[in-house]
């Protein structure tokens, strides 16, 4: 049998319910299928190139090299993973640099009517910051994804040195996800044969020391129970930490991870997956696969940030397909809310929400030109009427 067939079999014989709330108004709970999304279909692309449905709107909010507006600071290259943090009457997008040796992270600074009050540098001669994650404490985690790559943690408000978080683990980092339920911080591998990674701190709110946890299950499981076990030595030499723990369950390419209500969802690239791991119960499922939908209907591939909204819809970054932001709707639709056109060599990053949930913020990492650098990426506001 294909994968395909084997999948489907495996799904319908063993996928539970989830616990999350993306699941709460759903009939049946199984990996997420296309249909219509709850803002209609695509319109034609606006002056940005950008098709949204009636009613949304956008604009750019930097570009690679170029000063941001109305500031003197300018915007770094390869636009990666980002988030949304309050400051005041307004807020702040904080968004990675995904290039050697000089990577890092910057924010801007928005007023309270949306306009750009600063733009700033937070982190700085980092190596290759693809994505991370936001605290409860109001922190941003940059991740190197390199070997041997670093957490950092930085204060979007600035002001303050970032500092190195290693007791989080030496591998290639991607994503990560807090769960003040059960305080740890969930953390994704981008390696073919990656691992999904919890660091459970001594003390919630300080990540300087702690211990480090591998899931573990069998190899093929797509549903089912999960352990965690003690990753032997987290400086990952000369054993990576991927290969220490005989039981860990391999990932192909852990990318995006989002926590909300008691599940943690993230992504897998190699094989166009979006997981849901139920914490609360302590076992793992399928949210989406491209496999399990009608042969070429598939919506969403590519498959690689995440984040999702308080009303539980999750939005899914694609890093190739045909350049869209997709919706897995609280009722397990998945569905198009997005297409940039033009930049068909980039890949989109960072989407992450304002803490009003009324904008969205996303780069085109590599931009028109597709140069591999990021010299032409481009950082865009999505506003609109986003249900609660």
């Amino acid at each position: 049998m294909d994968r395909r067939t084997v999948l489907r079999a495996t799904v319908a014989g063993g996928t539970a319910a989830f616990s999350g709330s993306l699941w709460a108004c759903a009939a049946l709970a199984a990996p997420a299928q296309p249909g219509p999304g709850p803002y209609g279909e695509l319109l034609a692309a606006d002056g940005n190139g950008i098709q949204l449905p009636a009613g949304f709107t956008s604009r750019v909010i930097a570009r690679s090299g170029q000063r941001v507006a109305g500031t003197s600071y300018v915007w770094h290259w390869a636009p990666d993973g980002g988030a949304c943090f309050p400051a005041g009457t307004g807020w702040i997008y904080v968004s990675n640099s995904e290039i050697p040796l000089a990577g890092g992270a910057s924010a801007v600074r928005f007023a309270a009517d949306g306009s750009i009050a600063a733009a700033y540098r937070i982190l700085g001669g980092t190596n290759v910051n693809c994505a991370g994650g936001a605290t409860p404490w109001g922190t941003w985690l940059s991740c190197e994804e390199v070997p041997l790559g670093r957490v950092f943690e930085t204060w979007p408000q600035g002001g303050r040195e970032a500092e190195e978080r290693t007791r989080m683990g030496r591998f290639k980092h991607e994503a990560a996800a807090c769960d003040p339920d059960r305080r740890v911080v969930y953390l994704t591998e981008d390696e073919g044969d990656g691992c999904f990674y919890r660091f459970l701190p001594d003390t919630w709110g300080d990540l300087r020391t702690g211990r480090l946890q591998v899931l573990c299950a069998p190899a093929d499981a797509t549903a089912g129970p999960v352990t965690w076990r003690d990753v032997p030595d987290r400086d990952g030499f000369p054993v990576p930490t991927r290969w220490q723990v005989g039981a860990a369950k391999h990932f192909d390419g852990g990318e995006g991870c989002w926590y909300a209500d008691g599940t943690c969802w993230f992504t897998t690239k190699g094989d166009n997956r979006v997981w849901a791991y139920d914490a609360v119960q302590q076992r793992l499922d399928l949210a989406y696969d491209d496999s399990l939908v009608p042969a070429g209907a598939a919506p969403l591939t590519g498959v690689d940030n995440i984040t999702g909204t308080a009303g539980g819809d999750l939005y899914v970054a694609e890093d190739g397909g045909n350049m869209e932001i997709n919706m897995i709707t609280r009722a397990g639709v998945v569905t198009p809310f997005l297409r940039l056109h033009g930049h068909p060599e980039s890949e989109l990053t960072g989407p992450a929400f304002s803490p009003d949930g009324t904008r969205l913020y996303f780069s085109s990492q590599r931009g028109t030109t597709g140069d591999r650098t990021g010299s032409a990426g481009v950082t865009y506001e999505i506003t609109g009427p986003f249900r609660p």
